[in-house]
């Protein structure tokens, strides 16, 4: 898993994941557990906007959290060039979010809490269920939390990295259901590739998974849902 450093670079991040989900798979994939049209939305690790600006045009509304000012900068900007005035953002931290009970229909964390996890392995229980207990507090009677996670960069089919399969289990036997997509990168060229995916994943780690794979990089991306 990347450092903290990296969400403080927020003009690469976007670059990288701009070339995610090539086949279009993650709004389907999101209507299938919970139609989106006219909800209030809740995003938990907004960055730079890509699952807001996913599901703007669908939603009734989007307030989007990230603990990084730079991230937020970016999808600020973006949103405001597409004209999607029903969304804004805001720092906050998932454990405490600045929200009122009963706020949203649906909570959407996209690539953010396995993050606290990979940062605190010894006491990620502690850190996460913070987490889902605002989730439900923030949600309104029916409302859905849907939780999407890496299931492996460069497997075709889905891996549970062993730093973040306790925590997979542990969503599991909270009883949330679960369910798995492709979302492959395609990038331009190999060096392309090579520079954004090291950016993220070091070095010799890219260059692995581009020598073997070339400008299509599968991923296989977790979704876990909870209806409370």
């Amino acid at each position: 898993m990347p450092g903290k450093e990296i969400y403080e670079r927020a003009d690469q991040y976007e670059q990288l994941v701009s070339f995610e989900d090539c086949q279009h798979n993650l709004a389907p994939a999101l209507n299938r557990i919970r139609r989106l049209d006219g909800l209030d939305v809740v995003e938990l690790g907004a960055g730079t906007g890509r699952l807001t600006c996913l599901i703007a045009p669908q939603v009734r509304s989007v307030l989007a959290f990230d603990a990084s000012a730079p991230m937020l900068q970016v999808a600020k900007a973006k949103l405001e060039r597409s004209g999607l005035q029903h969304c804004r953002v805001a720092v906050a931290d998932h454990r405490r979010l600045p929200l009122g009970d009963a706020s949203a229909d649906l909570i959407l964390a996209g690539w953010t809490i396995a993050q606290l996890v990979a940062w605190n392995l010894a006491t990620w229980q502690t850190q996460v269920a913070p987490v889902l207990a605002e989730a439900q507090r923030a949600l309104r009677p029916g409302g859905t939390i849907v939780i999407i996670e890496t299931l492996g960069t460069g497997y075709a089919t889905p891996y549970r990295p062993d730093k973040l399969a306790p925590y997979y289990s542990w969503l599991e036997e909270r009883g949330f259901a679960s369910t798995w997509i492709r979302t492959d990168f395609q990038f331009k060229s190999p060096a392309e590739a090579k520079a954004l995916m090291g950016f993220f994943s070091g070095e010799a780690v890219a260059e692995e998974i581009v020598n073997k794979n070339g400008i299509i990089v599968p991923e296989c991306t977790g979704l876990w849902w909870l209806n409370v």
